[in-house]
């Protein structure tokens, strides 16, 4: 595995760039969108959700953000000062409104998602953002697709990985594919496959992964993302499995934990901390990706996203009472 900047005194394990957002959790579970009666308001928003949940693990992270000079970007800093994530490198963005989002619970397979995001600040992160972020002192970086789907965000996004490959630092990619910001999937497609040549390990869905690619066949596409220049792409594959596909050709089958969903909002976010956890000790493939495939079983019977990505202890114990590692 990659080098993690081991031994450099780096201060921080973790920096993640992009979107941070209020969540408006439907109380009424079960219940359909158009009868839900109250919300719960939580922190969301992808990156924030990897760093909250690798903070959580004991991981020292900060997070680049961009949020809107109003009361829900305070809400936001102040849960993500709580909770030990470095907040001084986020920035606020001169009227821009932060990024809300309303999401309906009707387990087991239905969870609509509404956005508001409409000129969402996060998209006007900087090239001078990410110079004044701790790209030098972090022993990895994790970027979205979504990060690519505005500018300037989509080159202050390919900058910090190049900053990152000067660094010496690991480029982790969650593909985080959301059709709505994209006019044609094809450009979703042109923009991720700009980036991978400066990524060191993808995550993924096998819908993602087939997206950036325009291929229903998803070996034809693993093996184009490996051939493109990452280490490893890690397919994520809900309940079933999760699938390491290292470059070389060797394929790893990481099984899951069987749990009752409440709600698998945020799971896929759960488990790229866990899988960071184990990443940035220097586990193995198989080892961070069995962590990872923990931290997603425990949030997916949960109400929410960040405010319930489980703790160090709590996570291994979970583990350790269904068979270890």
């Amino acid at each position: 595995m990659t080098d993690k900047g081991t031994g450099t005194g780096r201060e921080f394990d973790l920096l993640t760039v992009g979107r941070s957002s209020i969540d408006l959790y439907a109380n009424e579970v079960g219940a359909p969108f158009t009868e839900i009666k109250s919300f719960a308001a939580y922190v969301g928003g992808c990156p924030t959700n990897i760093a909250v949940s690798a903070r959580r693990l004991g991981l020292r992270t900060a997070l680049l953000n961009a949020v809107g000079e109003d009361l829900v970007g305070d809400f936001i800093k102040g849960f993500l000062d709580r909770e030990g994530v470095e907040t001084k490198y986020g920035v606020r963005k001169r009227g821009r409104r932060t990024s809300a989002f309303l999401l309906g619970i009707e387990p087991p397979d239905r969870f609509p998602i509404v956005p508001y995001r409409e000129g969402g600040p996060d998209f006007e992160l900087s090239i001078n953002d990410v110079l004044a972020a701790p790209i030098p002192a972090s022993r990895a970086l994790l970027l979205t697709g979504s990060g690519l789907a505005r500018q300037p965000s989509r080159d202050s996004t390919l900058f910090a990985a190049e900053q990152a490959r000067a660094y010496h630092t690991p480029v982790i990619l969650d593909l985080d594919f959301r059709a709505e910001l994209w006019p044609d999937v094809r450009a979703y497609g042109v923009a991720v496959r700009s980036l991978l040549p400066l990524v060191d390990v993808v995550l993924g869905t096998s819908e993602e992964v087939s997206a950036a690619f325009l291929t229903g066949w998803t070996g034809e596409a693993v093996a184009r993302v490996l051939a493109a220049g990452p280490e490893a792409l890690v397919l994520k594959r809900g309940a079933a499995n999760t699938l390491v596909h290292v470059r070389g050709g060797e394929v790893l089958e990481v099984p899951t934990f069987k749990v009752e969903v409440l709600n698998v909002l945020g799971a896929g976010d759960a488990f790229a901390g866990g899988f960071l956890y184990g990443y940035l000790k220097g586990w193995d493939w198989y080892r961070s990706a069995r962590m990872g495939n923990a931290c997603g079983a425990i949030v997916v019977t949960r109400h929410g996203c960040a405010n319930f990505m489980p703790y160090e202890e709590e996570a291994l114990a979970f583990v350790e009472e269904r068979g270890g590692f």
